[in-house]
């Protein structure tokens, strides 16, 4: 069997982590690597690592005060992995009996591997997942009873595959540096999956979802659930709330789109082109929902808006944004050059028109033509179609 290193960061999860490494050794007698990551915890984990006589066992400890964050953590961990397999497991999950086996049967290079997750039902059911609840907390996970369940169900879906990506996945080590490993953009976390896992697909992986190879997820407990982060079962963080905030607008900003897949978790990726708006009657509010959604724009009174949005959010984005804002009139101080322009008043859009600004990416690429039209509230000037999104592919550190 090829070996694996399963790599798993963790911050004050000591009671998951407990349940996550007792019953990865049981894969295949130990035989695979184990790298847990410690961010920063204050919960005993670095006592407990410490106490573990493990040669298949590599620990790397934050000492902290500031967590790093699975962004650094994962990269971190895969980079020091000293297999050709590496696997990016969360420490809030439990492997089925053989996942190593059927997981390992579907793995080539330039494909990526995810488990399916049995989850309790602390987020929606989706066809990608399996919700049954064998215990929402470490204290009250039925574990021999998920064992004898996880067999059965190994058995009934031996061999069935779908498409779809989302952790654990697993991958050779070579193709997750190819592309540069996860964007910092998304540090500490929040999004930088989805960042990731569009720039397999635009890289030309395949993704797999093996459906015999399971575990049970106690479900967002590194950060959005997490109780030493203010959150608990189904109870989103302060923490999570703010790093999702402030990440999904640098998701928007790299993508010029919210975060897209299919019902089975493939990701879908709208095309990306040079877009600027040039609006008017816009104020900060206003100017927060759509300079994500744009490469620049250009808006009246400049001068007295940007000094302020920027102070406001420039600290939670690496763009930058005094590069982003430029002057409403043509003959301005800075106007606008992008391939394509978007020209409306800000004061007419309602849902439907800001739905269709949404839509317009994909607009554009299936009928859109060098020239200018007119649709809803919107004149859209197009100089140039060429696009982009292949160049996002390499994050280049």
């Amino acid at each position: 069997m090829k070996k694996i290193t399963f790599v798993l960061p963790s911050r004050n999860n000591l009671e998951f982590l407990k349940l996550a490494y007792a019953n990865l050794k049981k894969l295949s007698s130990g035989y695979h690597d184990i790298l847990i990551l410690d961010d920063a915890s204050e919960d005993g984990t670095n006592e407990w690592l410490k106490s573990l006589q493990d040669d298949n066992l590599i620990v790397y400890s934050n000492p902290g005060p500031e967590r790093i964050g699975i962004v650094g953590m994962f990269d971190k961990g895969i980079e020091s992995a000293k297999t050709d397999i590496i696997m990016a497991f969360h420490a809030d999950m439990v492997p089925s009996p053989n996942l190593d086996l059927n997981i390992l049967k579907h793995l080539k290079p330039l494909t990526v591997v995810s488990a399916t997750r049995v989850e309790p039902p602390l987020h929606p059911a989706g066809p990608e997942k399996i919700t049954i609840d064998f215990g929402d907390e470490a204290d009250k996970f039925r574990e021999k009873d998920w064992n004898e369940w996880a067999l059965e169900n190994e058995r009934i879906n031996k061999d069935k595959i779908t498409e779809g990506i989302f952790a654990p996945w697993c991958m050779y080590k070579e193709d997750f540096i190819a592309v540069g490993g996860h964007d910092p953009l998304f540090a500490p976390q929040s999004k930088e999956d989805s960042d990731l896992f569009n720039r397999f697909i635009l890289n030309g992986y395949n993704v797999i979802q093996s459906w015999d190879a399971l575990v049970y997820h106690f479900t967002s407990r590194g950060s959005r659930f997490n109780k030493h982060a203010g959150g608990g079962a189904g109870i989103n963080s302060p923490e999570w709330i703010n790093t999702n905030n402030k990440n999904l607008k640098n998701f928007i900003r790299k993508w010029g789109s919210f975060v897209k897949h299919d019902s089975m978790m493939k990701p879908i990726i709208t095309p990306r082109f040079d877009i600027g708006l040039r609006v008017r009657n816009i104020d900060i509010q206003k100017l927060a929902i759509l300079e994500p959604l744009c490469n620049n724009i250009g808006i009246e009174n400049r001068f007295e808006i940007e000094k302020e949005y920027i102070k406001i959010e420039q600290p939670h984005t690496s763009f930058n944004l005094s590069n982003k804002i430029n002057d409403y009139e043509y003959s301005g101080f800075r106007p606008l050059k992008n391939d394509i322009i978007i020209e409306f008043d800000v004061s007419r859009m309602n849902e439907q028109s800001f739905n269709m600004l949404l839509q317009l990416p994909d607009i554009i690429n299936q009928s859109g033509s060098i020239g200018e039209f007119e649709l809803d509230i919107f004149k859209v000037i197009i100089k140039n179609m060429d696009r982009y999104e292949n160049t996002l592919i390499k994050v280049n550190k």
